[in-house]
């Protein structure tokens, strides 16, 4: 039996989670945590009979787990799958870590924001991590086992968002109800805003980079509207391998588990009948790519101010405060004022968070589009 924690049960990918285990007869559920909905987790815990429960804004069953860190001592989970949204996720990711707990990682902020102490705490512990994130888990399932030397690139695809083929001008009007108009996945709505951005898609290469250990110049996103191949790796041959399976976040969160989600009602073969295309992403309409690129080959601390930002900002959008265009130009602002220092101690990544949002939530003159 495998006993899975599952920290941001309430959002989108913790209750695919939960259908994952309600489909496995050898997934047991550990805990649950959650963010403000605690309401919803109290019901899910008594319906399931957990124990042990943690949400940020105090509420939970009894007897309540009052931090992430101890809920994963007294749970003693197997896999801890970490489907927190934002910045938050870093330090239950490393507190796992740090226990020899294996990670499903569905909270792609802690490798952009923490890559590198993340990398020093499994380099202590040889704790796994594995990911979530569709095009990561593909990536990953093609990569495993496979000689280094044969890889010349790996490839990201992404969907386009709602918004794809339009051009700068047209998105100055564009609000959030247009924008969370996903055209193949149901996701929340902070990675629905980021997907819209293409942010969801640079925050992925720098991901990809510290999950697979290649070079920002063998990283390639490559638009591909219908979301049927979820990753491709060109080899050193010319050949090309290409991971499909349909846009249902089931799929990747029971690999994590190491256990297969039910089979989806269609096979992904037969999509290809409907064509299959790739192109080349507009980082002309879409900036927050460049940025978000641009932030992790300049690495350091740059990435947690990018994230931080970013997260502040499609919270600004979201709310009506700036318009969609503006989302890249708050990241812009932050990217300006980068702390010193190095990005593999867990504080300064935190602090440099802080200073990102700190500088993206001040207002600008004229900002609004």
């Amino acid at each position: 039996m495998t006993r899975v924690l599952i920290l941001g049960c309430t959002g989108s990918i913790g209750v695919q989670a939960l259908d994952v285990i309600d489909a496995c007869d050898d997934l047991e559920l550990a805990g649950l945590a959650c963010g403000t909905r605690s309401a919803e987790m109290r019901a899910e815990a008594v319906r399931r009979g957990v124990r042990h429960t943690c949400a940020a804004d105090g509420g939970g069953s009894v007897p309540h787990t009052p931090d992430l860190a101890t809920l994963i001592d007294e749970t003693a989970p197997d896999v801890v799958l970490n489907a927190i949204v934002g910045s938050a996720g870093l330090r239950p990711t490393v507190a796992a870590l740090e226990r020899g707990v294996r990670v499903a990682l569905a909270n792609k902020e802690t490798l952009v924001a923490g890559g590198e102490v993340v990398s020093r705490v499994r380099a202590r512990t040889g704790a796994g991590l594995v990911p979530v994130d569709s095009e990561h888990s593909a990536l990953f399932q093609l990569l495993e086992g496979r000689d280094a030397a044969t890889v010349r690139r790996i490839v990201l695809t992404a969907s386009g968002g709602p918004f794809r083929g339009r051009d700068r001008a047209s998105l100055s009007g564009v609000g959030p109800a247009d924008a969370l108009r996903h055209p193949t996945w149901d996701m929340g709505a902070k990675i629905t805003i980021d997907s819209a951005t293409l942010m969801n898609k640079g925050l992925e290469v720098i991901e990809a980079h510290h999950l697979f250990g290649a070079a920002y110049d063998d990283i390639e996103v490559v638009v591909h509207p219908q979301s049927t191949v979820h990753g491709l790796v060109r080899l050193v041959d010319g050949s090309v391998l290409a991971h499909m399976g349909p846009p249902d976040m089931r799929v990747p969160i029971g690999y994590a588990l190491r256990h297969p989600a039910p089979p989806p009602p269609r096979d992904p073969v037969e999509l290809v009948g409907m064509g299959l295309t790739f192109e080349a992403p507009d980082t002309a309409a879409f900036r927050c790519l460049d940025l978000a690129v641009a932030a992790g080959r300049a690495g350091g601390l740059a990435p947690a101010v990018l994230n931080a930002a970013n997260e502040v900002a499609v919270a600004r959008f979201l709310a009506g405060d700036i318009g969609f265009l503006d989302i890249a130009d708050v990241v812009e602002r932050a990217l300006e004022d980068v702390p010193d220092g190095p990005g593999d101690e867990l504080e300064a990544v935190m602090a440099a968070d802080a200073a990102g949002r700190e500088r993206a939530a001040a207002p600008a003159g004229g900002v609004r589009a």
